[in-house]
C-alpha cells in the first residue's frame, strides 16, 4: 500500500463511521474536487460547504452549483438553512425520522406505570394498549409500549431508592 493511500483511507473510514459520505462523489464535478489531495468529492460536509461558498461568495446559480457538488436544488436550501441557524454543526449528518418518541411521552408513560403499580404485575401489551387508548386516546403498539416502559420503569424504581 502506498503511504499517499494510507492516509485516504483513514480518512475514508472516519467519514464512514460518521455517516458523512457523499451518496454520489462520482456526480461531483466541481474543479475544485479534481485530482485534489486537500478536497474529497466522499467528505459530504466538504461538498455541502464549498457547495454553499461557490453559490455566496462566487455567485455561481443555486442548480448550478448543486448539479456541479452532486446535490439536488432542495438539498442546497435544506442545507443554506440549517448552515445559517447553526453553521458548521448543521453541515453534519443527522438521524433520520423522529427524534423522540412522539406518542409515547413521559406523561402517557406515567399513567401505565400507575397502572402496573396497582396491579402488581406487567401485563401483557395488548391491555397496556387498551388501558393507553381509553385512558389518552393514543394508539400505540403493544410490542412498542412494552418497549418503552419497561426502562421507563426501572428508572422510575432507581429514583425511589
Amino acid at each position: 500500500m502506498a503511504s499517499g493511500s494510507r492516509p485516504r483511507t483513514r480518512r475514508s473510514q472516519a467519514l464512514q463511521a460518521q455517516g458523512a459520505v457523499h451518496p454520489r462523489p462520482q456526480a461531483v464535478t466541481d474543479p475544485l474536487f479534481r485530482d485534489s489531495v486537500f478536497f474529497d468529492p466522499n467528505d459530504l460536509v466538504q461538498v455541502k460547504y464549498e457547495m454553499l461558498r461557490s453559490v455566496e461568495q462566487d455567485g455561481r446559480a443555486v442548480v448550478d452549483a448543486a448539479e456541479s457538488f452532486g446535490l439536488s436544488r432542495p438539498v442546497y436550501y435544506v442545507t443554506r438553512d440549517l448552515f445559517q441557524r447553526e453553521g458548521l454543526q448543521g453541515l453534519l449528518p443527522r438521524k433520520r425520522g423522529p427524534k423522540r418518541p412522539h406518542k409515547l411521552t413521559d406523561e402517557a408513560l406515567e399513567i401505565l406505570a400507575q397502572a402496573v403499580r396497582e396491579s402488581g404485575h406487567i401485563p401483557g401489551g395488548e391491555p397496556l394498549a387498551a388501558l393507553l387508548q381509553e385512558r389518552c386516546g393514543i394508539r400505540a403498539h403493544p410490542r412498542s409500549i412494552l418497549r418503552r416502559l419497561l426502562p421507563y420503569l426501572k428508572r422510575q424504581e432507581k429514583k425511589l431508592r
